[in-house]
This record gives structure tokens, C-alpha cells and sequence, in this order.
């Protein structure tokens, strides 16, 4: 039976030093001349569909109008996002992601893909800034622009990965947020929340994640969980 894992990418792969959220902020200035138009959005967890939504209605945009606008916003994003991730400090991957890649990218039985909030051409950017698209070939999954729902990007995510033959596939989803843990839980695949983002094991756990870990940095354990046969490579 194939094991299909969906990560989410900002907080649990990788760490961008806010160069998203400051792509984003320089995208909607040029296009709309507001500055600082994201600073009461909330972005955690959400997609990007949902956050550029939120400061689109904020700042005036109507409703009937944000399908023409959002190709737009996401053509000015990703020329921005460019930049921001050579200009921002503090990036990082985040603990234990890099063996456990490796380890699971090695199994026939599995496949990894994304289920993110992300835009799909802005998450491409930045999983290839911090060297992990090798991971995710192709780069497939569930993104931001395929629903405002999270839940629906993870169904997406699914659809895409699973093959004919894998009706019966293992889903996994790894996330840092109470988002992910939902959005998990609504397509009936297991839960496993991160704490590298700002929410906590105890909070994670309390949104219903089948198990949830301070960081990835045991690989074994986090091996365990994803699928609890043995995962010695064969």
C-alpha cells in the first residue's frame, strides 16, 4: 500500500524570514497603491487565496472583481518573491526535514507532494530557494489558488497524487498549524502536527492532530508515525 505524505511548506519545511508576507505586502502596493495593506490579515494557516481576499475587501476591492484581480496579484507576488527571498534574513529549513526527506524519498511506497496555502508558482520559489524541490519531483500537491478552504486544497492535493491503483493509499499530512490538523481530518488522512510554527504540541493536538511533535528532528519517531509498519528501506 503506497504512502502519500502532503507537507505544508511555511513554519514546517522551511522558514522564510517573512519574505512571503513582504512579497505580498510590495505585490498589492504596486498594483492598488496601498501600503502595508496585509497588517490586519491574518496569515497562519490560511491561504494565500484567503489572505489576498481579506485585504482585497479591506481595501476596497469588490467581491464580484477578486477573480480578475488574483491572477494579477499572483503575476506581481511571484516577481516580488523573488527578491524578497535573497533580501530577507533569518531563513532557514527546519529541524529534521532534510533526513527525513531523504529517507522517504527512497521508498517506491511513497510519494511526496505538497498540500500548502501557498500559491503554487510562490511555494515552487520557495522550496527551490532552500534546495528541497529535488523532494518533490514533479512539484505536485495541493495550493493556494485551488480554493480559499484548506480543506479543500488537501482534497486536491490528494486527487493529484493518488493513482489509479492507490484508492487504498495512506494519507499523511504535516503541518504546524490547527489549519493543517482540520483540513487533515476533513479528507480522513492522519493528522501529524509540527510545533515550529507559533502554535504548541498541547494546541495542535487539542485541534484534533492524531499525534504532534516539537520538530521533525527524529527521524525515526517522525518515521513511525508516517507509516507504522517498519520503514526499512527496501
Amino acid at each position: 500500500m503506497r504512502t502519500i505524505v502532503l507537507w505544508d511548506i511555511d513554519n514546517t519545511l522551511l522558514y522564510t524570514g517573512g519574505a512571503g508576507s513582504l512579497g505580498m505586502a510590495r505585490a498589492f502596493r504596486d498594483l492598488y497603491g496601498v501600503d502595508d495593506a496585509f497588517r490586519s490579515v491574518e496569515f497562519s494557516g490560511r491561504t494565500d487565496t484567503a489572505i489576498f481576499t481579506d485585504a482585497a475587501l479591506a481595501h476596497g476591492i469588490a467581491a464580484d472583481a477578486i477573480p480578475v484581480e488574483l491572477p494579477r496579484f499572483i503575476d506581481a507576488y511571484v516577481d516580488h518573491l523573488r527578491a524578497t527571498l535573497v533580501e530577507t534574513a533569518g531563513g532557514r529549513v527546519m529541524p529534521g526535514v532534510v533526513e527525513l526527506l531523504n529517507v522517504l524519498s527512497q521508498r517506491d511506497d511513497v510519494r511526496l507532494g505538497l498540500g500548502t496555502g501557498n500559491f503554487r508558482r510562490g511555494g515552487e520559489l520557495k522550496v527551490r530557494h532552500y534546495a528541497l524541490d529535488r523532494y518533490f519531483q514533479p512539484l505536485e500537491g495541493g495550493f493556494g489558488e485551488d480554493s480559499e478552504d484548506r480543506a479543500v486544497v488537501i482534497a486536491c492535493g490528494i486527487d493529484r497524487l493518488r493513482g489509479r491503483d492507490d484508492s487504498d493509499a495512506r494519507i499523511v499530512v504535516i503541518g504546524d498549524t490547527p489549519h493543517d490538523v482540520t483540513a487533515a481530518r476533513a479528507n480522513g488522512a492522519y493528522a501529524l502536527g509540527v510545533a515550529t510554527g507559533r502554535d504548541s504540541v498541547e494546541e495542535l493536538l487539542l485541534a484534533g492532530a492524531d499525534a504532534a511533535l516539537a520538530d521533525l528532528s527524529d527521524c525515526e519517531r517522525v518515521l513511525g508515525l508516517i507509516e507504522p509498519v517498519s520503514m526499512v528501506t527496501r
